[in-house]
């Protein structure tokens, strides 16, 4: 596709958006997945900057981690742009996504951070695009989003990972490479023991209620989540092990992002909810407040379904690669949520 065609598609998909007749947004959800394939070192990786300005230092970083790790990076044309809150324009954003699914040199795209923004792109992105070219996409945090609606409308699975920029510690890599490089049929996930050592109580294992259960893997960042709710892009979790974490949330607005999701995304219908690290989500001492466990009991003892708190994953630097849609098993007893299918081919 040339750059001018290219262009005219961009703002013509925004046009629609704003007339609110943004076709690709009323796509029926795709029931069949799309495994992307896997990783190698050599490939080329598409970094961009779908949410909030990235700053020099953690774009910096961002590049290293991916030389780290064998790859070749290749930037967004607007990686560098700045609009208030988000990285560029929606139109800038949303170019630089659409060119690194289409670009035949690019393996992969890489969010290189979160932020803010990409909820704002999902009734223009063109699905079709990346439905005809499925590459592995990688973020969290805002990055939720994306991954979600992607999945909704395409079937492409996506990834629950780092962001460009994270802090890649041993274990960080060693379970990108494990789903992303190197995939075996099944996988259990463990938790890291640098989490399981932090004296932080946030950082400790709980079991809310015990079982086990197998189903498809959803969820992502909680406040994301809920802020789709009512849209063509919600999250159903039903038959879903849920997945969900946060940062910097107060117990209040935990129980009402929950109530949300058990109010609009059938929450009692799930298989199972695994609960990442909740950082920096304790009410204040003064406070009026159920402490973050017991908002969290509070709200999801009553479903009935196993429940497991504090495993690796959310707003934390040691962070497992979680595969949106493969089928996984948890079991609460043994603290394990393994993959039971392969995330790419």
């Amino acid at each position: 596709m040339n750059r001018r065609s290219f262009t005219q598609k961009t703002f013509a998909f925004s046009a629609l958006s704003l007339a609110g007749i943004a076709s690709t947004a009323t796509l029926r959800p795709n029931k069949k997945k799309i495994r992307p394939a896997r990783l190698k070192k050599g490939d080329t990786i598409g970094l961009i900057t779908p949410g909030s300005f990235i700053p020099d230092d953690a774009l910096e970083k961002a590049i290293k981690n991916i030389e780290s790790l064998g790859f070749q990076a290749k930037m967004g044309k607007h990686i560098r742009a700045e609009r208030g809150f988000t990285a560029g324009t929606d139109q800038q954003r949303l170019e630089d996504l659409h060119r690194m699914f289409s670009d035949p040199q690019v393996q992969a795209v890489w969010c290189a951070r979160g932020g803010y923004g990409c909820g704002r792109l999902l009734p223009m992105i063109d699905y079709q695009l990346i439905k005809k070219h499925p590459k592995v996409l990688i973020g969290y945090s805002d990055i939720t989003a994306l991954l979600q609606a992607i999945y909704i409308k395409t079937g492409l699975i996506g990834f629950h990972g780092p962001v460009g920029a994270s802090e890649l510690t041993d274990y960080t890599r060693s379970q990108f490479q494990a789903v992303l490089m190197n995939p075996s049929t099944t996988y259990s996930i463990p938790i890291a023991s640098e989490n399981q050592a932090n004296e932080n109580a946030t950082f400790q294992t709980q079991i809310l209620c015990p079982g086990t259960a197998s189903g498809p893997l959803a969820g992502g960042n909680l406040s994301l989540l809920a802020s789709m709710a009512g849209t063509s892009f919600a999250l159903d979790a039903t038959d879903k092990i849920v997945f969900l974490e946060d940062i910097g949330e107060k117990p209040y607005r935990i129980d009402r992002m929950l109530t949300q999701l058990r109010q609009s995304a059938n929450l009692h219908k799930a298989k199972a909810i695994a609960l990442g690290i909740f950082a920096d989500c304790e009410a204040d001492p003064d406070a009026r407040s159920l402490s973050l466990m017991d908002t969290l009991k509070d709200r999801l003892y009553d479903l009935k379904i196993p429940v497991i708190y504090g495993l690796s994953f959310g707003h934390i630097d040691h962070m497992c690669t979680l595969p949106i849609g493969v089928p996984a098993r948890l079991d609460t007893t043994s603290k394990t949520l393994t993959l039971e299918e392969a995330a790419v081919v």
